[in-house]
Order: structure tokens, then sequence, then C-alpha cells
């Protein structure tokens, strides 16, 4: 047997590599020049050693493959059919749909797809009988449809409930007793996300919103915990490293979270771009930001992946958006080989590390909320809109000053460059409306340029 090269060096501790750039630095603090303060208040060394993982036992349990799929906003159900199916055509594994209103057929949606397909299934209103025609489809044909319902983020974003919170839970019961599709109850995790959140705020506010399901469903029969997955959906930035842990310290999390409750520990990630640091100026650049962001998706072990079409924030759903969206993913797969390693993170002496630091921070977090009353205690008081906003405030601040850099935006710009012309609402102004309660608002880091040079 061939003798590893690595016997031939003598094994050097975490202290005498410590010692060695201190004496390389001659005279310059350690902690000053080499340690990077995050945002999350993780604290960044310039190497990480086996010994970081000495304390690390819980290990992380990816999915072993992932599927590729396209995100199709619904406003037509044959038009939304048609689409669906191109992209089969095309390589997409899974199809991710938003219906838009209640008038849209469930049956000429879904006309022509087969079990082989998983179909996810948001909806921008409530309606129990329209779920109960979806559930009657997929029993019919045998149709592998998850349905994506979270009353709560409905809250959070608009302030507002869909009906009101008694009838909304109701609504969500009655869901529950019948339904016998994949998955009923989710948890929009990138909203946190896009309004500025630190992963730690993401993490333990998604875990906090998760409690108040759990403890809704405790003690009914119907609990879809017990018999479901929950589905995650969460916003990847481009903070590379960072959002692979992250995704890896949800499941550690939800696993704890689950084992208090006795429901089914394993979760389902839906993951994609963020639109926090997406750009209008060098809008191609967006293509490498949402590629990378893919990356670590899929290092993280997410479960389902939908890409950000590079025009999304100012164009309407295209076919070159959506066709390029879709290669980035098959190219990755089928050209990059990223789907060849199983959990590709596991073992690496960073990564691992923060993970369990994510994790740690996150569920300290989530104590304190739960000692404070809970989510939607915290909401409705507007303390979880504060904190987020104080965190949005200091990301703001960074990206102002260049130390977080989108290049094209806040620097190497083109100051020849033609602003794209606009199909949606770029920057969306205050809604007047009534509401319960503040909402979260998404907010992306370049909107401030890109108003001042309009």
């Amino acid at each position: 047997m061939t003798k590893s090269l690595f016997d031939s060096f003598d094994e050097v501790s975490a202290k005498q590599w410590k010692q060695k750039i201190q004496f390389d630095l001659k005279g310059a603090d350690y902690n000053e020049a080499l340690i990077y303060k995050s945002l999350e208040g993780i604290d960044i060394k310039p190497f990480y050693h086996k010994e970081d993982l000495s304390e690390i036992d819980s290990p992380v349990s990816n999915p072993t493959k992932w599927r590729n799929s396209i995100k199709i906003e619904v406003s037509n159900s044959f038009t939304g059919n048609k689409k669906a199916l191109e992209a089969i055509q095309k390589g997409a594994e899974s199809i991710f749909f938003v219906v838009q209103t209640e008038d849209i057929d469930p049956n000429d949606l879904l006309q022509n797809i087969t079990s082989e397909i998983p179909v996810f299934i948001e909806t921008d209103f409530f309606s129990a009988s329209y779920i109960a025609s979806i559930n009657t489809i997929a029993k019919t044909n045998t149709l592998n449809i998850h349905l994506l319902i979270d009353i709560i983020n409905n809250l959070a974003s608009t302030g507002n409930w869909f009906h009101n919170a008694k009838k909304d839970h109701q609504y969500l019961g009655e869901i529950c007793k019948y339904t016998s599709l994949k998955s009923i109850v989710s948890i929009d995790m990138s909203l946190y996300q896009n309004a500025g959140a630190t992963m730690t705020q993401q993490l333990a506010y998604t875990l906090a919103h998760a409690n108040e399901y759990l403890n809704h469903f405790e003690d009914k029969d119907h609990n879809p915990f017990k018999r479901n997955k929950i589905i995650f959906k969460v916003a990847v930035g481009g903070n590379y490293f960072f959002e692979i842990a992250k995704l890896r310290a949800l499941r550690i999390l939800w696993q704890v979270l689950a084992s208090e409750y006795k429901v089914i520990n394993e979760c389902h990630i839906i993951a994609y771009p963020s639109h926090r640091n997406k750009t209008i100026l060098d809008y191609n650049v967006n293509m490498l930001r949402t590629t990378t962001e893919c990356m670590s998706t899929i290092l993280g072990g997410a479960d389902t992946i939908y890409n950000l079409p590079y025009d999304d924030i100012y164009h309407l759903e295209n076919d070159f958006g959506t066709r390029i969206s879709l290669n980035q993913l098959l190219i990755l797969k089928n050209e990059s080989y990223l789907d060849l390693v199983e959990n590709p993170a596991s073992g690496s002496y960073y990564i691992e590390s923060l993970t369990h630091q994510l994790a740690e921070k996150s569920l300290v977090l989530f104590k304190n909320i739960e000692k404070g009353g809970g989510f939607l205690s915290q909401l409705k008081s507007g303390n979880i809109q504060r904190k987020i906003k104080e965190s949005a405030q200091k990301e703001q601040e960074l990206f102002d000053n260049e130390n977080i850099i989108l290049t094209g935006s806040n620097k190497y710009r083109n100051t020849a460059e033609v602003i794209p012309e606009f199909q949606k609402s770029v920057f969306p102004g205050k809604k007047v409306r009534k509401t319960l309660l503040e909402p979260v608002i998404k907010r992306r880091l370049s909107e401030f340029i890109e108003k001042n040079i309009q």
C-alpha cells in the first residue's frame, strides 16, 4: 500500500501556526491585522485547524442530490402550463408555480405534468376551496405536489393576515385535516434576508417563525409536521462561505427544534438568489452573482434550487432571461459536476466552524425571542422590524463606504452606461394602507445610487 505523503511531515498545531504568523507580522497586532469581524458577530480567523472541530460532534445531514427548478409566476393557466412543459423539455427537474389569482384553473395549469416532476405551488391569496381543488387533482392524477402555505409570512411582509388571524388559522387547520399533498406548511426565510437581516437573525427568526406553527399544531390530531417535511424557502446572498454555512446551520437548528416536539426532523430547503445585492447598473454582472449564489446553495445542501434571471428586478419574465437562468443551473450540474460529491462542505474546517457558530448564536437569539413572548409577539411590538432595520442600516453603511462592493454600482461604474427600460416598479413607493403592524420591508443595497442617476 502506498504510504501517505502526509506521513512525511510533522503535525503542526494551531498554536504553532499562530506563533509563526505573529512572528511574520513583525510587531503588528494579530487581532487588529488579521481578524475580520463579521456582521454576524463571528470573528473570522486567518486560518483554521482541525482543532477548531474538536467540540463539533453533530454532523449535518445533507440531501445526496438536488433538483434544478424554475419559478413561474402564473397569471394565465394555459400560459403557465406551456412555460412549465417547455422548461421541463429544456432540463428543469421541478416546477415552482406562484399562482396570482383565484380564477386560474389548476386543472389547466397542471395538464400533462407527470408524477416524476415535483411541483411546488404558492398562492398570492389564501383559499381553502382552491387548495381543495389542487388536492383533488393531485389524488386523481397521482401528482407530486407540494403546497407552500405561510400565513405568518403574509402578516410579516404585508402587515396583515390574508383574512384575519382566526380565519387564517381555521383555514390552515381544515386544509391539514383533509389534504394528501406532499407538504403544506412552509417558512419563507427569504423575507428576512431581502430586508437586510444578518444571517444569525435570519436563522433565529426562521426558527421562532416555525415555532409558532409547532405550538399551534402541537396538541392537534392533524399536525402536519408529524406526516410531512417542513419546507424552508431561503434567499442566498453574495457572502459565499457564510451562505453555505447558513443552509447547513438551518438543518441543525430544525433538527434541534423538531426533536423537542417529536415531529419529522428532516426539512426540504428551496433556495434561490437574493434580490438584495442585484442592480440595474451593469446588470449583466447579476449573472455572475447568481452563479456563485447558486453554487452556495448547492454546496450548502439545498434540495431544490431555482435561479433568478439577471434582469428580474426590472424586466417582466422573458424567454432570454429565463433560458439563461436555467442554463446556469444546468452547467453547474452537467458540466461542472457539482452533483457528483455528496455533502461537499463536510470536513472543511472553516465551513464547519462557521456552520456551528451560526447555529449556536442563532439558538441564543431564538431563546431570547421566546423569552420575550415569541415571534408573533415580537413582530406585533415592532421589535423584529426594528432589529432588522438596524442590521440593514449597518450593511448599507458598509456598502456606501465601499466596504461591501457591487461591481458596476458603488465601484468601477461605467459613467456612460445607459439605464435599461423598466417594465417593473424598480423603486417601490410606500403603500398607504391600514395594517395591523409595520411590515418587514425588502430593500436592495444599490437603490439610492440608482435613484440618483435617473
